[in-house]
């Protein structure tokens, strides 16, 4: 590394040579200066590489850092409204709306999925999960739906994901979410063989699995459970699909999905 000579140097004189004896120290510290000033630099890139901070953002956390601390922090309310409007959730673009008739206590995943599903979400772990349970309009059907807050980083979010797409495991009636049978309601006895439609999605900005589960609130068995997707499409001939439950889980679990996203937005922007 070379400096530019100092200022008072001047070619033109020897009278000024002397003043070399003390520009070595000043260059010294100027170096001293460059490599303090780097180092500040690297620990404060280090530090925010560990909190999950951002050095052009300043002080502004990830999501991965807000959301774990969200399911104790956020009302109820928010996460699971009182109520929830669809407008154009229904078959062929009915508006819908529904009722909270139930919510969980927040609680871990012992025996909140079935064992395969549970194997399949093991290696993102559970650090809270959160459910509700909603009933349409008429009361004739009932949706659980759940936040399943994780203990993973963004890569271990993205590997699950991957899965997910690649091996159509959201599809899968052998990997369907368990629902909340909230006792006293009209989901009383919405239990395993009721679960007639269901949606899943792994988010790909947080680490939280989102999941919405569907049936009829007289307890009726479904013996031809279909994914929402399939449920919804217009040649589809099952109970599921006829009845509209399909588009009952999906509306629902869009909708609470898009609120968590908003209230992630916001926790980041505020912190």
């Amino acid at each position: 590394m070379s400096f530019a000579r100092p200022a008072m140097y001047d070619d033109s004189t020897t009278r000024l040579r002397p003043i070399a004896t003390w520009a070595r120290p000043r260059a010294v510290a100027a170096v001293a200066c460059v490599v303090l000033g780097l180092g500040l630099i690297g620990g404060a890139a280090t530090g925010s590489w560990l909190t999950g901070e951002s050095v052009a953002g300043g002080t502004t956390r990830s999501a991965y850092t807000v959301t774990g601390a969200l399911w104790h922090s956020v009302p109820v309310d928010r996460l699971f409204p009182p109520e929830l409007e669809g407008e154009g959730a229904g078959p062929g673009g009915a508006d819908r709306s529904w009722t909270r008739i139930g919510v969980a206590p927040d609680s871990g995943c012992a025996d909140a999925f079935d064992p395969l599903l549970s194997k399949v979400l093991a290696p993102v772990g559970c650090l809270r999960l959160l459910r509700a349970t909603y009933a349409d309009a008429t009361r004739s059907h009932v949706t659980t739906v759940g936040l399943l807050f994780t203990k993973a980083d963004a890569d271990a979010m993205q590997t699950l994901r991957n899965r997910f797409t690649e091996e159509g495991l959201d599809r899968r009636p052998d990997l369907m979410p368990r629902a909340y049978a909230a006792k006293g309601t009209a989901a009383e006895g919405f239990g395993d063989a009721q679960r007639a439609s269901w949606t899943m999605s792994v988010l790909p900005d947080a680490p939280v699995v989102a999941y919405a589960v569907s049936g009829f609130a007289d307890g009726r068995a479904v013996t031809d459970p279909e994914p929402a997707t399939e449920a919804m499409g217009s040649n589809t001939t099952s109970a599921p699909a006829q009845s509209g439950l399909g588009h009952e889980a999906k509306g629902i679990g869009d909708r609470v999905e898009r609120g968590l996203r908003k209230t992630i937005a916001a926790a980041e922007k505020s912190s």
